[in-house]
């Protein structure tokens, strides 16, 4: 329960509350011009103040993180633990709060700093959820449990956006964080929750792992992590590989000099070439000569006669020799072509025959490199077939550690399945032993719904695979602000189960934005309703209004709306403001 909020700071409108219903009123003076508002008076900003005393975070440059409420300390006047205690926390140093009062029952002492007793914010929040909602001090930073900040904003909801859905108060709020916190609340297994969650993070990992590796780690021959079929397929594929490169290795020989051997072998290929084509360029000057040889005849003495009478015709003066002298000439150079011709195919013959000799001399000299070179090989080689070899053994060792991980993996999912089937098991187990507090939750908000309307409203609480799944409906009939009062009614209805444990929280404060859209007949029943159960079941309820939403025609005649105002601001001026200030 909140006694005051206070403020270091003069212009500060201080507010004392009350058990039961407690009404901070924005109120439009008869003097204000038609641009003056209520927003901006410090409705919201007071639910601002309490949170930042209960240890949650303020916006830097917004709120009360704006540079004007530099050096601001806001104080809550609260019963914990039976005992009235005063809490401060300054703008300017929000690591701690400084604690007035009796705290002996507490689970972690403040430390003694200047006369002042201090806690840390982290400490002070642990403090808050062991005195308010029992939660072990040791809870307070393990994945996936309540917090004492998740746990109030339900009570005390922080803004505009904590007012979309009855189960959430701020968007987009994760499914396992909604439903371990009304789990909570509502005195469900929430534990069988934080498991789940913790068995779809470890599932997540698996996954993760897999795809990380898929990724990061293809190795030389493998591209894919792929099925454990495909890697056993190619395993028996890589140890063949491998069977084929070690009877290499095995039977390989080194020859020292197979780079010079192999130099002499392209040289000797290149004489026999050349001496190749000089063969052939010889042969054919053979056949050429030989031919020659063949068809060399004696002119006749009428040939010889007919060109020497033509030559006296055509080239008269000319000195005429004896027919014999003519003959005998001829028949010379006859016989010396015939004789240069026969030295010449003598000559082309030698040099054939030697250049054969040469080429099978060559050829034979080739032959025996190469046959070095078909059965041993050069040291580099040897070396790039080793490397190749042990490639292959490094990508078989590869595949036999991701089918042992696939293994794992398949083996974990399975698990992990098993495991997910006990919990829901466990869970729906659970639900029907706890069914009476689930059926106390679902009555209340019955019974709070027919209050506003004419039909009930239900409370739904299902076990499905992922978690529980919570759903409110309540039949409109035509109203307006329909959601907003769904909200109510389980807030109201949250309110109503804790009052009845030992610590509670004892406190429910709505905004203003509560009645956004309400009919005037809801808003008045609301009020009354709220007045009605916080009185009985020992809880006190805050609520922030305008003036002119307050549904004066439509209360009841016994209810004196006014007697639970416990501030009036108004736009009249700064003076009127929470904060004395315009910020």
């Amino acid at each position: 329960m909140i006694h005051a909020v206070r403020c270091n700071q003069p212009s500060f409108k201080t507010v004392n509350f009350r058990p039961g219903l407690n009404v901070v009123l924005a109120d439009r003076t008869a003097e204000s011009g038609i641009r003056d508002s209520r927003n901006g008076l410090g409705k919201s900003t007071l639910i601002e103040i309490i949170h930042f005393c209960l240890g949650g975070n303020i916006e830097k440059a917004r709120g009360l993180g704006s540079r004007t409420l530099r050096g601001w300390a806001f104080s809550l006047e609260i019963t914990l633990a039976n005992k009235i205690v005063i809490v401060t926390r300054n703008t300017d140093d929000k690591s701690e709060v400084v604690i007035e009062g009796d705290t002996t029952n507490w689970p972690i002492q403040p430390k003694e700093e200047e006369g002042r007793k201090v806690l840390s914010i982290d400490e002070w929040k642990v403090v808050l959820g062991n005195l308010t909602f029992g939660l072990p001090i040791d809870d307070e930073n393990k994945k996936y449990t309540p917090t004492f900040r998740s746990l109030i904003s339900y009570f005390i909801r922080p803004n505009r956006d904590a007012f979309s859905q009855p189960f959430e108060y701020f968007p987009k709020q994760p499914g396992w964080n909604t439903q371990i916190n009304n789990a909570f609340l509502l005195g469900l297994n929430w534990e069988y929750l934080r498991e789940l969650q913790l068995l779809k993070d470890r599932q997540k990992l698996i996954t993760d792992i897999k795809k990380l590796k898929k990724d990061t780690e293809p190795g030389v021959s493998i591209s894919v992590f792929g099925s454990l079929g495909e890697l056993e397929a190619l395993k028996v594929q890589v140890e063949e590989q491998l069977r084929e490169r070690k009877e290499a290795l095995n039977t390989f020989k080194v020859e020292p000099q197979y780079n010079e051997l192999e130099i002499t072998v392209n040289r000797l290929t290149s004489e026999i070439h050349a001496a190749t084509n000089k063969k052939i360029t010889d042969q054919k000057l053979l056949e050429f000569y030989q031919s020659s040889l063949d068809t060399e005849n004696e002119p006749s003495p009428e040939d010889v006669i007919n060109i020497y009478q033509k030559a006296g015709i055509e080239l008269p003066g000319l000195v005429t020799r004896r027919l014999e002298e003519v003959e005998g000439f001829h028949r010379q150079l006859i016989e010396n072509r015939r004789e240069f011709l026969a030295i010449e195919i003598k000559r082309l013959r030698r040099e054939i025959t030697v250049t054969e000799s040469y080429i099978r001399e060559k050829t034979n000299q080739r032959a025996e490199l190469l046959d070095v070179l078909r059965t041993h090989g050069a040291l580099e080689e040897y070396t790039r077939l080793q490397e190749i070899y042990l490639d292959n053994l490094a990508n078989l060792n590869e595949i036999n550690k991701r089918i042992a991980e696939l293994k794992q993996f398949e083996e974990e999912k399975s698990t992990l399945k098993i495991e997910r089937e006990h919990l829901l098991q466990r869970a729906r187990r659970d639900r029907e032993e706890r069914n009476e507090q689930a059926e106390r939750a679902i009555n209340l908000f019955s019974t709070n719904s027919r209050f506003l309307y004419r039909f009930p409203g239900t409370l739904i609480i299902n076990v499905e695979n992922n978690g529980f799944t919570f759903r409110v409906d309540i039949r409109s009939d035509g109203s307006e602000g329909i959601d907003k009062m769904k909200i109510f009614c389980y807030d109201l209805m949250l309110a109503q189960i804790w009052s009845e444990r030992d610590p509670s929280p004892r406190i429910l404060i709505h905004d203003s934005t509560i009645f956004d859209g309400v009919d005037d007949r809801q808003v008045a029943q609301a009020l009354e309703l709220a007045d009605r159960e916080s009185i009985r079941c020992g809880f006190q309820y805050i609520c922030t209004l305008n003036s002119d939403r307050v549904p004066r025609s439509d209360f009841a005649l016994d209810f004196d709306f006014d007697s639970f105002i416990r501030l009036r601001l108004t736009d009249e001026g700064e003076e009127g403001k929470l904060l004395g200030i315009s910020f």
